[in-house]
């Protein structure tokens, strides 16, 4: 049995169509308040039968922060996906880091409790390290500093360690740490809040760039890894690296919108973040832009997808190709 978390999210999402084309029921976790329609949204960018597959979907009412609930959900489960996370580049919240490190340890240990043979943990490229001048980020590149990076980063970095932890107990664990995910989510969340916001014309762009991939290359580089031998491992999944840019400018032409023409420098950009933040403090409202989501946006940080090509020896899809994929859905 295989069991999926976050499953109506971008990522679990497309998972569980994936899993269902080889296994006849799949189960997932889903709190007793969760919204399936967006997972609906998802399968009908599969099939005009989303309702036959969503039938195949055994749900299990589970609160990552509850532990007696999630050893409950793994009753019987031989395989799981971690892919539940909330989901911020605001440095409002400690809520976040608490929800989901905890979510995770919450997990391992019931994993570990239940005797699961196989775990798939989803970080993130915000828990890996920095490289020095014009290097591209690995796996190995050291981590420093780790306090003064944004909640989400901090976040995905401590989820890792309850997972290494529990690696060091026994757990047969493999972690992904994809770059920017893009895909169709159902939903205006995440990645997708920058298509709303370009459809509906955007005037602005950042220096910044980043690791994007594709949310299908996410989910069927975690199936081949986790039904593969391989143990103890992280891998950065990134298809391309692209200057933001070139990302909006991709979501315009999709769109047939006008292209971003004005720049924002990161001065800029931290001075409004700035001034909303102490804004929304003041007349209690959560501002369009933060001082950490203004370092988020002008941050340039590249990676390298060496290890999981040479290991897989996998084909990425182009990015500019999901962008118009998804301006069509």
């Amino acid at each position: 049995m295989i069991l999926v978390t976050g499953a109506t999210g971008l990522v679990g999402g497309h998972l569980l169509w994936h899993l269902l084309q080889e296994n006849i029921v799949v189960v997932a976790t889903k709190r007793a308040s969760s919204n399936t329609e967006p997972l609906r949204k998802i399968f009908s960018t599969y099939t005009q039968q989303p309702d036959a597959f969503l039938r195949r979907i055994q749900w299990r009412i589970a609160d990552m922060c509850d532990e007696k609930s999630v050893v409950e959900a793994l009753e019987g489960i031989e395989t799981v996906y971690h892919c539940a996370a909330v989901v911020s580049l605001s440095n409002e919240s400690e809520e976040l880091i608490s929800t989901n490190v905890n979510g995770t340890a919450h997990l391992v240990n019931a994993a570990l409790k239940t005797g699961v043979k196989r775990f798939c943990f989803v970080s993130s490229i915000a828990a890996c390290g920095h490289s020095s001048g014009d290097e591209l980020i690995d796996e190995t590149s050291e981590i420093t500093n780790i306090e003064t990076r944004s909640a989400y980063s901090r976040s995905k970095f401590y989820s890792e360690q309850e997972v290494w932890k529990g690696i060091r107990a026994g757990l047969n664990a493999v972690i992904v740490n994809p770059g920017v995910i893009l895909g169709y989510s159902g939903t205006n969340k995440g990645s997708a809040e920058l298509f709303a916001r370009v459809r509906k014309g955007l005037p602005f762009y950042t220096l910044g760039g980043s690791g994007y991939i594709d949310v299908q290359d996410v989910v069927k580089i975690m199936i081949q890894l986790t039904t593969s031998n391989v143990k103890a491992e992280r891998f950065i999944l990134v298809a391309e690296n692209c200057s933001n840019k070139d990302i909006l400018n991709g979501i315009a032409d999709g769109y047939g919108k006008r292209r971003p023409l004005i720049c924002l420098n990161k001065k800029t950009l931290l001075a409004i973040g700035t001034i909303s933040e102490l804004a929304g403090k003041l007349f209690r409202f959560k501002p369009l832009l933060d001082r950490s989501m203004a370092l988020s946006a002008s941050n340039r940080a590249f990676y390298s997808n060496a290890k999981i090509t040479k290991l897989l020896n996998y084909r990425f899809k182009p990015i500019q190709e999901s962008i118009a994929e998804i301006c069509r859905y």
